[in-house]
């Protein structure tokens, strides 16, 4: 939920500040990039170099940075870098001048730059904590629409019991991700997507298959799970084998197993993607045992697949959505209107083996997307992550 996210982390002079150093790594480990500014106080109680490790970029601290030639720190850039930004552990210093809009170090000013959402883990000794004026900080922080991270109750540095305790990095992450989550576009939406080849078996020890790796509708299933969604993900054979933290993946074999599937979980879904490269064709017997080679040739009578588009878009209900995809290699675009036509799709995603880098095997593509109204679409060569999010903020758009 937080990969790819821009993490400013302001850490302010609290005992409290040497948690800053496993928040940074768990930020890390979810794939964020975090830039970490310092307040002066703060360098008593965690070292910038230790910080600077574990973020990978430069601690900052000061407006010029007279160790760099002078250079000087913008505020303002901090603050629109930042997707979010966390101020762990906040003292009853730092809430004050917040809530008064006191702006004399660098972490005050990023913050009142700020146009991301703000989350504020306070930390302090009980007494202060309980303080009026600290709770009148804390109520006004909220009243600008500032998240408070509730703070814990336990042995505080003092000596003292009680509330105050900065939350534990693993509750910031947490709290960070909940809040992430009730505003996600897709929460509460329930996705069906298919991914894959499908192998048709000839005997006990050879298939008819393709050369898809799943990436594709991996990614889709992914990004859909990062925003809120609920996902199943009927997964052909591929060597994709983890990654599916949160998907419910159901592992499938031929296109009978995945029209089978599809067919069962479409009731229960609002919108399903249908990426699969499906078989159109299987042998219409399947050999016992391993067929000897005893001839010069060998014929294999094919049958037709079902089609899980055709199926899915004739007997989708009047708010559920459907999406198919097609992978051509001449006359695409009349391929794809017909195809978006005829099974009865909200969109279709065209892919064209014509273009070097996009389709099977390879961690790019570039697609097109097409609704009843003709192209919408068209992207360039991007990564399968960055086509999976731009085919959801299509859908999202469009239909969410």
């Amino acid at each position: 939920m937080l990969n790819g996210k821009k993490i400013l982390l302001g850490v302010s002079a609290s005992i409290a500040a040497y948690k800053a150093a496993f928040l940074i790594r768990l930020f890390v480990k979810e794939g964020a990039e975090v830039k970490v500014i310092l307040t002066e106080s703060a360098k008593d109680f965690v070292t910038p170099l230790t910080l600077a490790t574990l973020s990978k970029n430069p601690v900052l601290s000061e407006f010029i940075d007279n160790q760099n030639e002078g250079t000087w720190t913008n505020h303002v850039d901090l603050g629109l870098w930042a997707d979010y930004m966390i101020i762990a552990p906040a003292t009853a210093n730092t809430l004050a001048k917040m809530a008064s809009g006191v702006c004399d170090n660098l972490l005050m000013a990023a913050y009142l730059s700020a146009k991301c959402p703000v989350f504020v883990a306070p930390a302090m000794d009980l007494d202060m904590y309980k303080h009026g004026t600290t709770k009148s900080s804390l109520d006004n922080i909220s009243g600008f629409g500032n998240q408070i991270i509730p703070s814990g109750t336990g042995e505080l540095a003092s000596g003292l019991e009680g509330e105050g305790r900065m939350a534990e990095p693993e509750e910031i992450i947490s709290f960070i991700e909940n809040y992430i989550l009730d505003r996600s576009p897709l929460k509460g939406k329930k996705i069906l997507i298919n991914a894959g080849p499908t192998y048709e078996k000839i005997d006990d020890v050879r298939f008819i298959g393709n050369f898809s790796s799943g990436k594709m509708g991996v990614e889709i299933a992914k990004v859909a799970k990062r925003l809120g969604a609920e996902v199943q993900l009927i997964l052909g054979p591929t060597n994709i084998t983890s990654g599916f933290n949160g998907i419910n993946v159901h592992d499938v074999t031929s296109a009978q197993d995945m029209y089978d599937a599809c067919v069962q979980l479409s009731d229960k879904s609002d919108i399903a993607i249908l990426s699969a490269a499906v078989a159109d064709y299987t042998p219409a017997s399947k050999a016992k045992g391993k067929l000897k080679k005893t001839e010069n040739s060998m014929q294999i009578k094919l049958t037709k697949t079902k089609d899980i588009l055709y199926a899915l878009g004739h007997s989708k209900r009047a708010n559920q959505v459907v999406v198919g995809f097609a992978l051509e290699t001449e006359n695409e675009e009349n391929y794809a209107l017909g195809k978006l036509d005829k099974k009865k799709a909200d969109l279709i995603v065209l892919n064209s083996l014509r273009n070097e880098g996009a389709g099977f095997g390879h961690d790019t593509n570039q697609i097109s997307i097409f609704s009843k109204k003709g192209k919408i679409v068209e992207s360039e060569l991007l990564s399968k992550t960055e086509i999976a999010q731009l085919i959801w903020d299509t859908i999202i758009k469009l239909y969410v």
